[in-house]
């Protein structure tokens, strides 16, 4: 994930969203719309008729007949759109799948796993994605040591200067990105001090890329930035800014280098406060498509560090504005995997957003269809036309004239397979059925008293190592189940470890996993507090909370572990004010000080 810093809290939950859905479906008959409008990617005709067979377009025009044995669609009142294309994401195992359940069919990633990404190739190479969208990715961003992309827990290799430039790309490349991603942002518009890629290298690295063919996008988080990445002959902005409004010359610079911008309007409002996708949450056409983990995404706002310049979302605006004027190629993507943002729901709200920023609808619809497909070389998609893949949504109502219509979602086809968003809907329907229940076990609250001489508990998937690895924190911690516990009984869990003080927020200790899986919620709101009985060494330390509900930051109270044992009682609502209907981890954790640490646990349980 990258696109605009986070903080390691939300990303240490974020590493673990993992929501796979799979509904596979057989090449179907030869499927025949009758009386549609169509969007072509251009422009839009009324009353057209589209054959598609064999996973392709056939024929578009007037008065056609449909084949023997074709499913015929009747078009009246609705448009037919090509599938949809988000050209900035960050995938994980399952958006995919939920970018097609919005008509999202193709998205242009913009880091995320080398081995995910080639394994999602090669499946789409064997045929074998119609349950959902298609990827094309940057794979490795290319990054200076210690900068913005390198702060997710996974090391990725880095580059230390000009000189290294044509090698690095070239690594890149044989590793599978279709195209080069760089950072080239130190983090100041959001309150961090990142190092960044100097001006000679961002050049260097561009010049790589083009040598290669290869195109050039730039992530930065500033005008100044912007100015830089297109002076030296980047192909696209992979943002917009807000840390200030632009000033005249800058669009006519980005039009003069024929540069092309993805704006992401939906996660810079959301780095200026306001959570982006709050609306889509209460749109019917959008709420029961999603996971519980997307609506919590949907509704959160990037936290905003302490002494963070202001920001203006209006910045961002009038910079489509102009660009806009200036002739600029606009694409629209949406950071998805970012606070305020999901998969394939954020797109239609980008979309709203981009003609609230002064593009048509129209326009903005090209910007997710025919414009992307252009700038990125993809002739086979993006359009209506014969002879082009059947990646089609079908829609109530007329979208040139209301964008919001693109929601009204009545059909979704890739490569001329229907989506089955019934099964998706109750799929989720379930799962939300499901975490409303308390884990089965949980009847008597009791976690663990270790007795057993194991770390498993009464229910949930028990206890495991946690710390700030995937924050890339140096923090570490063992834990072990040992003699004497407390009020005499036998065993009790000791935890030690270090804290470092590599990252400000650095956490180490015991994971209590409640649901079947880390981090999927849970249903304890029965109970009303968790209590505990701890001894240590007579430092401060951590319990710390996980709820779905919050964002995924941790929620934390603390308490001495004194040389004798003594019981804890801490109310659930102490934390954040949580009811423990989604109650997703309980970490007990040295700190908040760094340094060495060593504690025991004994008894644990929600009353």
């Amino acid at each position: 994930m990258s696109g605009c810093p986070t903080t390691g809290r939300t990303l240490f939950a974020a590493a673990a969203l993992a929501l796979v859905h799979s509904i596979a479906n057989a090449q179907p008959s030869p499927i025949f719309f009758r009386n549609v409008r169509v969007f072509d990617g251009a422009g839009t005709a009324p009353g057209q008729d589209v054959l598609v067979a064999n996973g392709r377009i056939e024929k578009v025009g007037r008065a056609l007949a449909p084949p023997a044995g074709a499913e015929v669609i009747d078009g009246t009142g609705k448009t037919l759109l090509p599938g949809l294309i988000d050209s900035h994401t960050h995938v994980w195992p399952g958006s995919l799948e939920s970018a097609l359940a919005f008509g999202v069919t193709t998205e242009l990633d913009m880091f995320t796993d080398v081995a995910l990404a080639k394994q999602l190739r090669a499946q789409q190479a064997a045929g074998g994605a119609t349950a959902r969208a298609d990827i094309l990715s940057a794979g490795t961003l290319v990054t200076a040591p210690k900068g913005h992309g390198t702060e997710y827990g996974r090391a990725i290799p880095t580059i230390g200067g000009a000189a290294e430039a044509q090698a690095f790309v070239d690594a890149r490349i044989a590793e599978g990105s279709d195209y080069i991603k760089i950072v080239y942002d130190d983090g100041h518009t959001y309150g961090m001090s990142l190092p960044t890629i100097d001006r000679e290298t961002l050049r260097a690295v561009v010049a790589a890329a083009h040598a290669r063919h290869k195109l050039a996008l730039v992530h930065i988080g500033s005008l100044a930035g912007a100015r830089d990445a297109i002076d030296a002959g980047a192909d696209g902005l992979a943002h917009l800014f807000v840390d200030s409004m632009p000033d005249p010359a800058f669009a006519a610079l980005v039009a003069r280098h024929h540069a092309f911008v993805v704006p992401t309007m939906s996660v810079l409002e959301s780095i200026t406060g306001v959570p982006a996708g709050a609306a889509l949450l209460k749109d019917a056409r959008i709420a029961p498509l999603l996971s519980r983990t997307d609506a919590t995404m949907l509704g959160q706002p990037f936290p905003r560090r302490p002494g963070a310049p202001a920001t203006s979302y209006a910045a961002a605006v009038a910079a489509v504005r102009s660009l806009k004027r200036a002739g600029v190629t606009l694409l629209a993507g949406t950071d998805a995997g970012n606070p305020g943002t999901t998969h394939g729901a954020s797109l239609h709200g980008e979309l709203e957003l981009l003609v609230q920023a002064g593009l048509t609808p129209v326009e903005a619809l090209a910007a997710a269809t025919s414009a992307p497909a252009r700038v990125f070389k993809l002739g086979d998609r993006g359009r209506i036309a014969a002879g082009l893949r059947a990646d089609l949504v079908l829609v109530a109502g007329d979208p040139t004239v209301d964008i919001t219509a693109t929601r009204a979602i009545e059909g979704i086809w890739k490569q001329g397979v229907r989506f089955d968003r019934g099964a998706f809907a109750a799929t989720l329907a379930a799962a939300r059925d499901e975490a409303k229940r308390a884990p089965r076990g949980s009847e008597s609250g009791l976690v663990s008293d270790f007795d057993a001489g194991t770390t498993a508990a009464s229910f949930g998937a028990g206890w495991s190592v946690t710390n700030d690895a995937m924050a890339s924190g140096k923090s570490t911690a063992t834990i072990a189940v040992a003699d004497g516990g407390a009020e005499g009984t036998p065993k009790s869990l000791a935890i030690s470890g270090t804290i470092s003080a590599a990252i400000p927020y650095g956490w180490a200790g015991a994971m209590f996993t409640p649901g079947p899986q880390m981090m999927s919620p849970v249903n304890l709101s029965s109970k009303k507090e968790i209590r505990f009985w701890a001894r240590g060494d007579g430092r401060t330390y951590r319990v710390m909370f996980f709820a779905e509900s919050k964002g995924f930051a941790p929620l934390t109270q603390t308490f001495v572990a004194a040389t004798d044992w003594k019981e804890f009682a801490f109310p659930l609502s102490a934390f954040g004010g949580i009811d423990g209907h989604d109650l997703m981890a309980v970490i007990f954790a040295g700190g908040p000080a760094a340094g060495a640490f060593s504690f025991r646990i004994d008894g644990v349980r929600f009353r």
